[in-house]
Parts: structure tokens; C-alpha cells; sequence
């Protein structure tokens, strides 16, 4: 993989793919491609989620939820699944990680550093299995 494709899917890609991307994007740089979607996604990105994020210094308020394609699978490497189950479209041969979070939605600013962190664990370990 010279450039891997990581995409990260959650069902209203409005908040744990926002963020996973979002971290992605800052510690791989141009290294990784780095794509987000949902199943059914939502019509802005989870303010309290941004706002954890701009904690950290990663701006993604700018970023906008995006509907889940096959082609964004199909040109993916890794898929990082959030929660879509049954929704997120299988494609044999591609790598698929089911990274089991809570979902930030409805959360005050308390209950989702927590899920931010525990994000940034695995976009870091992620990116160290991908780019070294």
C-alpha cells in the first residue's frame, strides 16, 4: 500500500467518523487518504463533537456529513465501521474494523472527551500499523 484509503462510517457521520477523520487528517497528513460517511447522514457535524475536537486543535467544523457510496468503499483500503451494522455495504477482500464507541449525539461536552480520546487511541494506533 503506497498511499492507503482509510473511510470511517457511523450512521449520521456527524460525529465519531467526523473525529476519526479529523484525527486521522492531523497525525497522517498527506500520507493517508482519508474519507467519512454514513448510512444516513445527518444535516451538520455534532457541535459538541467539533467542540471537543478544537480542544485538541483539529478544526473540523468546516467538515459536512456525507452519504455513505459503494464507491467509497470499493476505493477504500481499510473501512473503520462506528455503529452502522447491517447498513455499511461489504465488499470481499477489504480490511473492515468495528470499533465499538458510544455515540456523542445528545452528549454534553463531559461524555464525549472521553470517546474523543479513546478515538484518538486507535486513529494512532492505526496509523502506526499503516504508515509506521
Amino acid at each position: 500500500m503506497s498511499r492507503p484509503t482509510v473511510l470511517f462510517v457511523c450512521v449520521h457521520n456527524a460525529g465519531r467518523s467526523q473525529m476519526a477523520a479529523g484525527y486521522l487528517q492531523h497525525l497522517a497528513g498527506d500520507r493517508v487518504e482519508v474519507l467519512s460517511a454514513g448510512s444516513q447522514p445527518a444535516d451538520q457535524v455534532n457541535q459538541v463533537a467539533v467542540a471537543a475536537m478544537a480542544e485538541e486543535g483539529i478544526d473540523i467544523a468546516g467538515a459536512a456529513p456525507k452519504v455513505l457510496t459503494s464507491s467509497a468503499v470499493e476505493v477504500a483500503d481499510v473501512v473503520v465501521t462506528m455503529g452502522c451494522g447491517d447498513e455499511c455495504p461489504y465488499f470481499p477482500g477489504k480490511r473492515y474494523d468495528d470499533w465499538v464507541l458510544d455515540d456523542p449525539a445528545g452528549q454534553g461536552i463531559d461524555a464525549v472527551r472521553p470517546i474523543r480520546d479513546e478515538i484518538r487511541r486507535r486513529v494512532e494506533a492505526l496509523v502506526a500499523e499503516l504508515v509506521g
